[in-house]
């Protein structure tokens, strides 16, 4: 993998790897984590390929993907993601997995929750639900108020769309990490966001890398600043 901008350079290594990730600028904002979402998408712009991301990475969106999780105290995901990519505990100890859902119609039982990784994030008039649960809104989750609930400085978001969407409109993303992957999809297959037309804060392009025709993307949100770290 390779820097394209700024400051291009030659293969990097996990270790330079991880450093073109690592910013100071993620902390809490009024309250809140700081919201990074991550998301790949064919070079059509679908997310999902046979109905799962997955299968449209390659290796360097693993590492990437791995590194961003690395650098995050939260994972943020919503629950028919869970459901489609079978989510597991994640392997950084102590990182939470807060899963979002309108209904709670999620598998209790699974891996994720049973081994304690998994939170549930529902509206308040939600159902009870056997494991630890932030509450926020009636008849939605109101994202506004239940990310200031969780701990951390960092709450990376690995979607789906739907939960993209809510986060964007409600103003809620500081950054965000594409992956475009060099292949065509077709289809009906969602965008990066979901939902209704958003008005979101503007953001600035601060990190391009390549490998093998991938192109990796990393946006800051504007009126955080561009300052070179």
């Amino acid at each position: 993998m390779r820097r394209l901008t700024p400051e291009p350079t030659g293969e990097l290594d996990p270790t330079l790897l991880t450093s073109a990730y690592t910013d100071p600028r993620r902390t809490r904002i009024g309250g809140r984590p700081w919201v990074m979402v991550n998301m790949i998408a064919s070079a059509d712009g679908a997310t999902a390929l046979d109905g799962r991301s997955g299968g449209l990475g390659g290796p360097g969106d693993r590492a990437v993907f791995a590194v961003l999780r690395s650098l995050a105290d939260v994972i943020l995901v919503g629950a028919s993601t869970v459901r489609a990519e079978g989510y597991r505990p994640p392997k950084k100890p102590g990182q939470r997995v807060a899963v979002v859902s309108r209904t709670g119609d999620l598998d209790w039982e699974s891996e994720l929750f049973a081994g304690g990784a998994g939170l549930a994030v529902l509206p308040e008039d939600g159902p009870i639900v056997p494991v630890p649960a932030i509450r926020a809104g009636r008849g939605g989750v109101d994202l506004a108020r239940a990310l200031p609930l969780l701990a951390g400085n960092v709450v990376l978001a690995e979607g789906g769309p739907t939960l993209n969407g809510d986060l964007a409109g409600a103003g809620l993303i500081d950054e965000l990490c594409l992956t475009v992957a060099p292949v065509l999809v077709g289809g009906q297959a969602k965008r990066i966001l979901s939902g209704p037309p958003v008005t979101a804060p503007p953001m600035d392009l601060v990190q391009v890398l390549e490998e093998d025709g991938y192109v990796f993307f990393r946006y800051l949100r504007a009126d955080h600043g561009t300052a070179r770290r």
